[in-house]
């Protein structure tokens, strides 16, 4: 709009440099400042639509008067039939109306009252009834054009945003649906022979083995009954519980197997967790979990911070650790499938929580995860 209003500034300049002036009691530069108003007000179209298409049809009905009543006061001599200059630079208001108050009573008023200021129906041309025509019903079929491409488009990308939403949608049921019919089937008889071979075995380090493998499988059917909750694949009635339900994720026992490692954890927890739901719970337990391994391949030497904090609301996991003071193993660094931090904030996402994690200006990692207690 700015290089719009400038090239009509231009031309009137110019054209007042080279002669073209009003000889009437106003002076000789009315005309070029009637023009210089009008149409510097376009830049504030945006704004102001109507006043500025107020404005225009003011100007030109004052200068197509004076024409009539007062030659040569606001119109140079000689005059320019329909005055194309005023009646060109009305075309983006026109846009801009139609544009953006297509449905507005005043924007249909405006453009016939222009339309008829640029025609001049009492005395009609070749000249000025097309050009008339073409600047002000142009821009208004112009703008109502792209207008409607645009709602087409954002129509179209709302629906294939929707579809594959959907898509997503049937493809977690899905993968629920197995889970819920085939894997937790499968774990369920490995908790049940476990057990089995824990009552009937006579060696006690086959004992010890067998309650470790029921043990862990319970916690598996835990887990996979809650992600298949949030995944939205239950089925009708519930899956018959395998031994008592698995204990709770300690975070205490996470530091504990890393410092035991070799890596300096230092964990701090804030607030009372006896209101949070497992599935968050865990959920944390694993924020922690993937962030340690990282620090494992990636920040050998470096030490880690864990601070979890659980409020009424929501519950707030930061991991940051420092840069690594050892080298790196790449068998070890490499030995991943690049996917964790992926795969850990889809888990979160479900749960209506956000995850955040980057490198920080030292050279160390952070990882914070915010996890509603009641999921969104």
């Amino acid at each position: 709009m700015v290089a719009f209003v400038g090239f009509f500034v231009v031309v009137d300049v110019l054209g007042y440099v080279l002669g073209s002036r009003t000889t009437g009691a106003w002076g000789p530069a009315a005309g070029l400042v009637v023009r210089l108003v009008l149409h510097c007000s376009l830049l504030l179209v945006g704004r102001f639509p109507f006043a500025v298409a107020g404005v225009m049809a003011a100007g030109t009905a004052a200068v197509q008067l004076s024409q009539l009543v007062a030659p040569g006061l606001l119109v140079p001599a000689p005059a320019l039939t329909g005055d194309p200059m005023i009646i060109g630079t009305s075309a983006a208001a026109v846009y801009t109306l139609w544009a953006r108050f297509p449905r507005r009573r005043a924007t249909w008023v405006l453009t016939a009252l222009l339309a008829l200021l640029a025609t001049r129906p009492w005395q009609p041309t070749w000249e000025t009834v097309p050009l008339g025509l073409l600047t002000t019903f142009g821009p208004a079929l112009l703008a109502r054009y792209f207008t409607a491409r645009a709602e087409l488009l954002a129509n179209l990308r709302e629906r294939a945003e929707r579809a594959e939403e959907e898509g997503r949608a049937q493809e977690r049921a899905r993968l629920a649906a197995e889970m819920h019919d085939v894997v937790t089937h499968r774990v369920s008889l490995m908790v049940l022979q476990a057990g089995a071979l824990e009552v009937t075995a006579t060696d006690p380090a086959t004992r010890t083995a067998a309650a470790a493998i029921r043990e862990a499988g319970r916690q598996a059917l835990d887990e996979l009954r809650e992600i298949v909750g949030v995944f939205g694949g239950q089925r009708e009635g519930a899956s018959p519980a395998v031994g008592p339900a698995a204990p709770a994720a300690d975070l205490a026992e996470l530091v504990e197997a890393s410092v035991a490692a070799g890596v300096p954890v230092r964990l701090h927890r804030s607030g009372d967790d006896a209101h949070v739901p497992v599935s968050v719970a865990r959920t944390a337990h694993r924020v922690v979990q993937e962030a340690l391994t990282n620090v494992h391949k990636h920040a050998p030497g470096g030490e880690v911070c864990v601070d979890v904090r659980y409020t009424q609301d929501v519950v707030t996991v930061l991991v940051e650790n420092s840069p690594p003071t050892a080298p790196v193993d790449p068998a070890l660094a490499a030995s991943g499938s690049g996917r964790g931090l992926h795969g850990l904030r889809e888990r979160v996402e479900l749960l209506g929580g956000r995850l955040q994690a980057g490198p920080r200006s030292d050279g160390g990692f952070r990882v914070q995860a915010r996890l509603p207690v009641v999921p969104a």
